[in-house]
């Protein structure tokens, strides 16, 4: 166990410090890629994930996200005693790999202290228009996709691992692009707590003058609509196969 949550820690944090990267790039003053836009975003988070499978799914199968390992866990797919151990280790890789990118970008992160939001979004998501309803529903339906996807393809036991590495890293560099082109631009499609709320935790914490804070009222909903996705998704997994 204490392996596995080692490369379940390991695989979240390559995946937000190449996920969160590329935001911080992207957005903050004086960076080489500042404007790159969606497109760029949207790919670079593909490629994180697939990095942090690399990483992670000979070991664990490669959940990288509490969303995930409660929607198999629910399938019957992943033995509920192991739930609290890999979420736990996801949370602390995606604060690692969040503070990791501060440090990286930290003289461009003082060098943005005029736009409070955009240090922000390099952190965690925000929605594109603040309807906390709809927004739940678009984080719920996002990853109800990717989990339903993941049991789906991984359905023929091909592994001993069942996780995002059950269906192989390029798969599923695939459907995060596609999700993110596709259903990312409501709420900037967050699907993983760990990909958002432990980046939320070290925006927060790290001493930047001229931040904002770091919408706490918001930081629900990127929580509780992946989580309920995934759980929607393994029920449907179980009506149908």
């Amino acid at each position: 166990m204490l392996t596995k949550c080692v490369f379940e820690f390991l695989g979240t944090l390559i995946l937000v410090l190449m996920g969160d990267g590329v935001c911080a790039g992207c957005t903050l003053e004086k960076s080489k890629a500042k404007g790159a836009g969606w497109v760029v975003i949207t790919l670079a988070w593909g490629f994180a994930v697939m990095c942090g499978v690399f990483v992670a799914g000979p070991h664990t199968g490669a959940h990288l996200n509490p969303a995930v390992t409660l929607g198999l866990a629910v399938a019957g797919s992943f033995p509920w005693a192991e739930v609290l151990p890999y979420c736990i280790a996801q949370m602390l890789g995606g604060f690692a790999g969040a503070f990791l990118v501060y440090l990286f970008y930290i003289d461009h992160y003082k060098a943005s202290t005029g736009n409070p939001d955009g240090i922000l979004g390099t952190f965690c998501t925000a929605p594109a228009i603040e309807h906390k309803a709809v927004n739940f529903f678009s984080e719920m339906l996002a990853t109800f996709v990717l989990v339903f996807l993941i049991l789906c393809i991984g359905s023929k036991g091909n592994t001993p691992q069942v996780g995002l590495g059950s269906v192989g890293a390029f798969p599923v560099t695939a459907i995060i692009m596609a999700l993110g082109m596709s259903l990312g631009g409501t709420t900037g499609y967050a699907m993983n707590p760990a990909r958002d709320l432990s980046p939320r935790c070290v925006h927060a914490l790290i001493p930047l003058k001229g931040k904002r804070d770091s919408d706490w009222g918001y930081s629900w909903v990127p929580v509780a609509g992946p989580l309920a996705g995934g759980v929607l998704a393994a029920g449907l997994y179980l009506l149908v196969f």
